[in-house]
């Protein structure tokens, strides 16, 4: 069991449905896993801030407008986010791609999810790819953070099956229903010391993980 200062930080840039899944079941579970200490935007009024705010948890916005350099936007953030001393940085549909300086500093800390079965589909538009495809499944993955995007070690995966006349819309709402269920699972491993960063290894339950976890 962990302490109850083990801290998270959340990185949104929207409407933060998957902060909420980590509000309902992590932020509310403090004797197991620790609280989510601060939720910061990179865009104003969103709905994530409100979802935050509504459960207690500080928020933050810090605009990239008026960085001339994703760097310069970068260490600023950084030292934000050091204020908390977290155990967990999470990127919660958090619409940027970080610089290698950031990522390097959390590396090991630093978890995303993504709306494919990596390493298919990185990057956008993942659910109008898989379909093109004529993919049978798509689903979604959490990763550890790396420079490369989308492209660090993969440590869970949920799945579904690809339907006959499945829109890019509904098939993008399944998937988010995934992700709800997925995301808390992995940071609730992370925080309960399940899963370990160890010499750019991924530590599993004691054990080295050669492949994604399947979550069902």
């Amino acid at each position: 069991m962990n302490n109850e200062n083990d801290r998270i930080v959340v990185l949104i840039s929207g409407s933060g449905s998957n902060l909420q899944a980590l509000i309902d079941t992590v932020h509310n579970d403090l004797k197991k896993i620790g609280k989510i200490a601060a939720v910061i935007s990179n865009k104003p009024g969103v709905l994530g801030l409100k979802r935050a705010e509504k459960a207690g948890i500080p928020t933050h916005v810090l605009s990239h407008r008026g960085f001339n350099e994703r760097e310069a936007y970068d260490a600023e953030l950084l030292d934000l986010i050091e204020r908390y001393q977290p155990k967990l940085v999470v990127l919660a549909g958090f619409m940027r791609i970080l610089s290698a300086n950031f990522v390097e500093h959390f590396l090991g800390r630093l978890l995303n999810i993504h709306p494919s079965l990596l390493p298919k589909y990185k990057g956008l538009h993942t659910h109008k790819r898989a379909l093109a495809a004529g993919d049978k499944e798509q689903g979604a993955s959490v990763h550890f953070v790396t420079p490369a995007l989308d492209g660090g070690p993969v440590v869970a995966q949920s799945r579904c099956e690809i339907m006959a006349g499945d829109s890019e819309a509904y098939l993008a709402k399944r998937v988010q229903g995934l992700e709800h269920a997925l995301y808390p699972k992995v940071v609730s491993w992370f925080m309960q010391n399940q899963l370990q960063w160890r010499d750019h290894e991924v530590w599993l339950m004691g054990e080295k993980l050669s492949e994604p976890e399947q979550v069902e």
